[in-house]
Protein backbone atom coordinates (compact mmCIF):
# COMPACT_ATOMS: atom_id res chain seq x y z
CA UNK A 1 0.00 0.00 0.00
CA UNK A 2 0.97 3.56 -0.57
CA UNK A 3 2.39 3.35 -4.22
CA UNK A 4 1.98 6.50 -6.51
CA UNK A 5 -0.41 4.42 -8.93
CA UNK A 6 -2.76 3.85 -6.01
CA UNK A 7 -6.25 4.14 -6.25
CA UNK A 8 -8.52 5.09 -3.06
CA UNK A 9 -11.54 6.76 -2.31
CA UNK A 10 -12.93 8.80 0.12
CA UNK A 11 -16.28 9.23 1.38
CA UNK A 12 -18.21 12.92 2.99
CA UNK A 13 -15.22 14.23 0.66
CA UNK A 14 -16.48 17.76 0.96
CA UNK A 15 -16.27 18.30 4.69
CA UNK A 16 -14.09 18.96 7.12
CA UNK A 17 -11.66 15.76 7.46
CA UNK A 18 -12.27 14.67 4.17
CA UNK A 19 -11.18 17.84 1.74
CA UNK A 20 -7.96 17.78 4.06
CA UNK A 21 -7.42 14.34 3.73
CA UNK A 22 -8.03 14.41 0.21
CA UNK A 23 -5.38 17.42 -0.09
CA UNK A 24 -2.57 15.41 1.82
CA UNK A 25 -3.54 12.12 -0.32
CA UNK A 26 -2.53 13.77 -3.24
CA UNK A 27 0.13 15.60 -2.01
CA UNK A 28 1.52 11.92 -2.00
CA UNK A 29 0.46 11.20 -6.05
CA UNK A 30 -2.48 8.94 -4.86
CA UNK A 31 -5.57 8.88 -7.39
CA UNK A 32 -8.66 9.60 -5.66
CA UNK A 33 -12.20 9.10 -6.12
CA UNK A 34 -13.82 11.61 -3.77
CA UNK A 35 -17.91 10.80 -3.24
CA UNK A 36 -19.96 13.54 -2.03
CA UNK A 37 -24.09 13.99 -1.72
CA UNK A 38 -24.03 16.47 -4.87
CA UNK A 39 -21.25 16.66 -7.19
CA UNK A 40 -23.07 19.49 -9.58
CA UNK A 41 -22.85 21.96 -6.01
CA UNK A 42 -20.14 24.25 -7.47
CA UNK A 43 -20.39 26.24 -3.65
CA UNK A 44 -19.51 22.61 -1.84
CA UNK A 45 -16.97 21.26 -4.16
CA UNK A 46 -15.11 23.94 -5.14
CA UNK A 47 -12.80 24.07 -2.77
CA UNK A 48 -11.87 20.39 -4.01
CA UNK A 49 -11.55 20.53 -7.30
CA UNK A 50 -9.25 23.85 -6.71
CA UNK A 51 -6.72 21.50 -4.94
CA UNK A 52 -3.46 20.68 -6.51
CA UNK A 53 -3.01 17.94 -8.50
CA UNK A 54 -7.22 17.88 -8.56
CA UNK A 55 -7.08 18.24 -12.25
CA UNK A 56 -5.08 14.98 -12.66
CA UNK A 57 -5.47 13.51 -9.31
CA UNK A 58 -9.10 13.80 -8.63
CA UNK A 59 -12.47 12.72 -9.37
CA UNK A 60 -15.71 13.33 -7.50
CA UNK A 61 -18.32 10.56 -7.39
CA UNK A 62 -22.01 11.10 -6.31
CA UNK A 63 -23.30 9.24 -3.49
CA UNK A 64 -25.02 9.36 -0.30
CA UNK A 65 -25.15 6.98 2.96
CA UNK A 66 -29.07 6.89 2.98
CA UNK A 67 -28.87 5.53 -1.06
CA UNK A 68 -28.05 1.62 -1.08
CA UNK A 69 -25.41 0.87 -3.32
CA UNK A 70 -24.79 4.43 -4.34
CA UNK A 71 -20.70 3.98 -3.63
CA UNK A 72 -20.20 1.08 -5.22
CA UNK A 73 -18.95 2.14 -8.54
CA UNK A 74 -16.42 4.91 -6.70
CA UNK A 75 -15.30 2.07 -4.77
CA UNK A 76 -14.71 -0.64 -7.85
CA UNK A 77 -11.04 -0.74 -8.61
CA UNK A 78 -10.01 1.20 -5.36
CA UNK A 79 -6.69 -0.34 -3.32
CA UNK A 80 -8.39 1.33 -0.59
CA UNK A 81 -11.31 3.53 1.45
CA UNK A 82 -11.35 5.92 3.90
CA UNK A 83 -15.14 6.45 5.19
CA UNK A 84 -15.27 9.79 6.44
CA UNK A 85 -18.74 11.07 5.75
CA UNK A 86 -21.57 10.67 8.49
CA UNK A 87 -24.59 12.34 9.42
CA UNK A 88 -24.36 15.04 11.75
CA UNK A 89 -27.70 16.97 11.75
CA UNK A 90 -27.83 17.94 15.70
CA UNK A 91 -31.37 19.14 15.37
CA UNK A 92 -33.27 16.33 13.76
CA UNK A 93 -36.14 15.82 14.40
CA UNK A 94 -36.50 12.48 13.52
CA UNK A 95 -32.85 11.12 14.80
CA UNK A 96 -32.73 6.93 15.19
CA UNK A 97 -34.18 7.58 11.29
CA UNK A 98 -32.68 10.58 9.76
CA UNK A 99 -28.68 10.66 11.91
CA UNK A 100 -28.83 6.84 13.19
CA UNK A 101 -30.00 4.12 10.63
CA UNK A 102 -28.25 6.35 8.15
CA UNK A 103 -24.43 5.33 9.49
CA UNK A 104 -25.03 1.90 10.41
CA UNK A 105 -26.58 1.15 6.96
CA UNK A 106 -23.93 3.43 5.51
CA UNK A 107 -21.32 1.88 6.82
CA UNK A 108 -21.92 -2.05 6.13
CA UNK A 109 -23.20 -1.07 2.70
CA UNK A 110 -19.50 0.55 2.38
CA UNK A 111 -18.17 -2.67 3.53
CA UNK A 112 -20.07 -5.05 1.45
CA UNK A 113 -18.92 -2.40 -2.07
CA UNK A 114 -15.15 -3.08 -0.51
CA UNK A 115 -15.71 -6.95 -0.18
CA UNK A 116 -17.20 -6.72 -4.02
CA UNK A 117 -14.02 -4.80 -5.14
CA UNK A 118 -11.43 -6.75 -3.09
CA UNK A 119 -10.54 -3.49 -1.21
CA UNK A 120 -7.33 -4.20 0.53
CA UNK A 121 -7.93 -1.83 3.75
CA UNK A 122 -10.72 0.52 4.84
CA UNK A 123 -10.15 2.85 7.83
CA UNK A 124 -13.35 4.32 9.43
CA UNK A 125 -13.18 7.32 10.90
CA UNK A 126 -15.31 6.82 14.28
CA UNK A 127 -15.29 9.26 17.09
CA UNK A 128 -14.45 9.99 20.86
CA UNK A 129 -18.33 9.82 20.90
CA UNK A 130 -18.06 6.21 20.92
CA UNK A 131 -16.23 6.15 23.70
CA UNK A 132 -16.54 8.09 26.53
CA UNK A 133 -20.11 9.11 26.80
CA UNK A 134 -21.69 7.75 30.03
CA UNK A 135 -22.88 7.75 32.93
CA UNK A 136 -19.51 6.75 35.25
CA UNK A 137 -16.71 10.00 34.40
CA UNK A 138 -13.25 8.87 34.13
CA UNK A 139 -9.57 10.52 34.31
CA UNK A 140 -8.23 7.88 31.08
CA UNK A 141 -9.87 6.48 28.16
CA UNK A 142 -8.14 3.98 25.51
CA UNK A 143 -9.80 1.85 22.96
CA UNK A 144 -11.14 -0.52 25.26
CA UNK A 145 -13.92 1.85 26.23
CA UNK A 146 -17.39 1.73 24.68
CA UNK A 147 -19.63 4.87 25.13
CA UNK A 148 -23.72 3.68 26.86
CA UNK A 149 -25.85 3.92 24.22
CA UNK A 150 -28.49 3.54 26.45
CA UNK A 151 -27.77 6.78 28.89
CA UNK A 152 -27.12 8.51 25.73
CA UNK A 153 -30.81 8.12 24.52
CA UNK A 154 -31.97 8.65 27.91
CA UNK A 155 -30.56 11.63 29.11
CA UNK A 156 -30.27 13.14 25.44
CA UNK A 157 -27.19 15.68 26.16
CA UNK A 158 -26.30 18.12 22.92
CA UNK A 159 -25.44 15.56 19.92
CA UNK A 160 -26.57 12.44 21.78
CA UNK A 161 -27.93 10.99 18.29
CA UNK A 162 -24.13 11.68 16.73
CA UNK A 163 -23.11 9.67 19.89
CA UNK A 164 -25.00 6.72 19.58
CA UNK A 165 -25.03 6.75 15.44
CA UNK A 166 -20.95 6.34 15.57
CA UNK A 167 -21.01 3.73 18.78
CA UNK A 168 -23.50 1.55 16.39
CA UNK A 169 -21.90 2.22 13.23
CA UNK A 170 -18.84 1.05 14.53
CA UNK A 171 -19.53 -1.80 16.81
CA UNK A 172 -22.04 -3.13 13.51
CA UNK A 173 -18.78 -2.53 11.69
CA UNK A 174 -16.60 -4.24 13.61
CA UNK A 175 -19.01 -7.42 13.65
CA UNK A 176 -19.41 -7.80 9.70
CA UNK A 177 -15.33 -7.25 9.57
CA UNK A 178 -14.29 -9.99 11.65
CA UNK A 179 -17.27 -11.90 10.07
CA UNK A 180 -15.99 -11.37 7.11
CA UNK A 181 -12.10 -11.28 8.11
CA UNK A 182 -11.77 -7.69 6.57
CA UNK A 183 -8.64 -5.48 7.16
CA UNK A 184 -10.78 -3.20 8.87
CA UNK A 185 -9.21 -0.35 10.75
CA UNK A 186 -11.15 2.67 13.05
CA UNK A 187 -9.87 5.55 14.17
CA UNK A 188 -11.05 7.88 17.01
CA UNK A 189 -10.01 11.68 17.08
CA UNK A 190 -11.15 13.61 20.01
CA UNK A 191 -12.64 16.76 19.57
CA UNK A 192 -10.65 17.96 15.87
CA UNK A 193 -9.91 21.78 15.61
CA UNK A 194 -7.25 23.60 12.73
CA UNK A 195 -7.78 25.59 9.81
CA UNK A 196 -10.39 24.33 7.48
CA UNK A 197 -10.89 24.12 3.09
CA UNK A 198 -14.73 24.60 3.25
CA UNK A 199 -16.55 27.62 2.80
CA UNK A 200 -18.77 27.31 6.22
CA UNK A 201 -17.33 26.41 9.45
CA UNK A 202 -17.28 22.63 10.37
CA UNK A 203 -19.14 21.96 13.30
CA UNK A 204 -16.47 21.01 16.02
CA UNK A 205 -14.77 24.26 15.43
CA UNK A 206 -18.14 25.40 16.34
CA UNK A 207 -17.76 23.87 19.51
CA UNK A 208 -14.32 24.82 20.15
CA UNK A 209 -14.84 28.41 19.69
CA UNK A 210 -17.40 28.36 22.25
CA UNK A 211 -16.15 30.42 24.13
CA UNK A 212 -15.75 33.51 21.74
CA UNK A 213 -19.25 33.49 19.97
CA UNK A 214 -21.00 32.16 23.41
CA UNK A 215 -22.32 29.20 21.99
CA UNK A 216 -23.26 28.02 25.86
CA UNK A 217 -24.89 24.89 25.02
CA UNK A 218 -21.10 23.39 24.24
CA UNK A 219 -19.46 24.40 27.62
CA UNK A 220 -20.14 20.84 28.48
CA UNK A 221 -17.81 19.41 25.79
CA UNK A 222 -14.88 22.01 26.45
CA UNK A 223 -15.01 20.95 30.41
CA UNK A 224 -12.72 18.99 30.19
CA UNK A 225 -11.89 18.74 26.62
CA UNK A 226 -9.96 16.47 24.93
CA UNK A 227 -8.84 17.66 21.44
CA UNK A 228 -6.42 16.90 18.04
CA UNK A 229 -4.90 19.07 15.07
CA UNK A 230 -7.09 18.56 11.85
CA UNK A 231 -3.73 17.65 9.65
CA UNK A 232 -2.66 15.49 12.42
CA UNK A 233 -5.74 13.56 12.36
CA UNK A 234 -5.64 13.40 8.41
CA UNK A 235 -1.57 12.25 8.56
CA UNK A 236 -2.49 9.64 10.97
CA UNK A 237 -5.62 8.29 8.20
CA UNK A 238 -2.82 8.03 6.17
CA UNK A 239 -0.38 6.49 8.47
CA UNK A 240 -2.38 3.80 9.65
CA UNK A 241 -3.71 2.70 6.00
CA UNK A 242 -0.16 2.28 4.78
CA UNK A 243 1.31 0.86 7.74
CA UNK A 244 1.35 -3.17 7.66
CA UNK A 245 0.91 -3.91 10.93
CA UNK A 246 -2.26 -1.54 11.87
CA UNK A 247 -5.40 -3.46 13.30
CA UNK A 248 -7.88 -2.57 15.02
CA UNK A 249 -8.99 0.62 16.72
CA UNK A 250 -6.61 3.71 17.16
CA UNK A 251 -7.22 7.04 19.53
CA UNK A 252 -5.85 10.01 17.93
CA UNK A 253 -5.70 13.07 20.41
CA UNK A 254 -2.63 14.97 21.51
CA UNK A 255 -3.97 17.53 24.12
CA UNK A 256 -6.08 17.60 27.16
CA UNK A 257 -7.29 20.84 28.46
CA UNK A 258 -9.85 22.06 30.80
CA UNK A 259 -12.11 24.71 29.72
CA UNK A 260 -10.25 27.25 32.12
CA UNK A 261 -7.24 26.31 30.84
CA UNK A 262 -8.56 27.05 27.48
CA UNK A 263 -10.04 29.96 27.41
CA UNK A 264 -6.60 31.52 29.06
CA UNK A 265 -5.14 30.47 25.91
CA UNK A 266 -7.98 32.20 23.64
CA UNK A 267 -8.21 35.49 26.04
CA UNK A 268 -4.32 35.79 25.44
CA UNK A 269 -4.47 35.07 21.94
CA UNK A 270 -7.06 37.08 21.42
CA UNK A 271 -7.99 40.10 23.65
CA UNK A 272 -10.23 41.58 21.51
CA UNK A 273 -13.27 39.35 21.83
CA UNK A 274 -15.22 38.94 25.00
CA UNK A 275 -14.34 35.63 26.13
CA UNK A 276 -15.76 34.55 29.78
CA UNK A 277 -13.35 33.65 32.81
CA UNK A 278 -16.62 32.11 35.03
CA UNK A 279 -18.90 28.97 33.96
CA UNK A 280 -21.68 28.45 35.88
CA UNK A 281 -21.89 25.13 37.56
CA UNK A 282 -17.86 24.55 36.42
CA UNK A 283 -15.78 24.33 39.29
CA UNK A 284 -12.68 26.03 39.02
CA UNK A 285 -10.01 23.00 39.73
CA UNK A 286 -11.31 20.65 37.07
CA UNK A 287 -9.15 17.45 36.45
CA UNK A 288 -7.82 16.81 32.83
CA UNK A 289 -9.16 13.71 30.91
CA UNK A 290 -6.81 11.54 28.54
CA UNK A 291 -7.22 10.08 25.49
CA UNK A 292 -4.46 7.51 25.59
CA UNK A 293 -2.44 7.45 21.80
CA UNK A 294 -0.25 5.08 23.22
CA UNK A 295 -1.13 2.73 20.42
CA UNK A 296 -0.70 5.00 18.03
CA UNK A 297 2.77 5.85 19.54
CA UNK A 298 3.85 2.94 19.59
CA UNK A 299 3.55 2.23 15.55
CA UNK A 300 5.39 5.11 15.36
CA UNK A 301 3.14 7.98 14.80
CA UNK A 302 4.29 11.69 15.89
CA UNK A 303 2.24 14.39 16.99
CA UNK A 304 3.35 17.52 15.21
CA UNK A 305 0.88 20.50 16.65
CA UNK A 306 0.34 22.60 19.84
CA UNK A 307 -2.79 23.39 21.14
CA UNK A 308 -2.28 26.94 20.08
CA UNK A 309 -1.88 26.11 16.59
CA UNK A 310 -5.18 24.09 16.97
CA UNK A 311 -6.94 27.31 17.87
CA UNK A 312 -4.98 30.06 16.55
CA UNK A 313 -5.38 27.87 12.93
CA UNK A 314 -9.31 27.14 13.13
CA UNK A 315 -10.01 31.10 14.43
CA UNK A 316 -7.71 32.86 11.63
CA UNK A 317 -9.77 30.59 9.19
CA UNK A 318 -12.69 32.01 10.45
CA UNK A 319 -11.61 35.45 10.11
CA UNK A 320 -10.25 35.47 6.74
CA UNK A 321 -13.65 33.47 5.60
CA UNK A 322 -15.89 36.56 7.12
CA UNK A 323 -17.53 34.03 9.96
CA UNK A 324 -16.18 35.94 12.62
CA UNK A 325 -15.90 39.33 13.74
CA UNK A 326 -11.99 40.32 13.72
CA UNK A 327 -13.33 41.93 17.31
CA UNK A 328 -16.49 42.22 19.58
CA UNK A 329 -17.37 45.92 18.91
CA UNK A 330 -19.25 45.96 22.56
CA UNK A 331 -15.55 45.57 24.13
CA UNK A 332 -13.99 49.22 24.53
CA UNK A 333 -10.25 47.70 25.56
CA UNK A 334 -10.31 45.56 22.62
CA UNK A 335 -7.79 45.75 19.89
CA UNK A 336 -7.01 44.03 16.49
Amino acid sequence: MGSKVETVCVTGASGYIGSWLVMRLLERDYTVRATVRDPANVKKVRHLLELPKAKSNLTLWKADLADEGSFNEAIKGCTGVFHVATPMDFDSKDPENEVIKPAIAGILDIMKACLDAKVKRLVFTSSAGAVDAGPQGRSFYDESYWSDVEFCRTVKMIGWMYFVSKTLAEQAAWKFAKEHNMDFITIIPTLVIGPFLGPTAPSSIITGIAPIIGNEAHYFILKQGKYIHLDDLCEAHIFLYEHPKAEGRYITSSHSATIYELVKLLKEKYPQYNIPTKFKGFEENIENVEFSSRKLKELGFQYKYSLEDMFVGAIETCREKGLLPLAHENNPNGSD
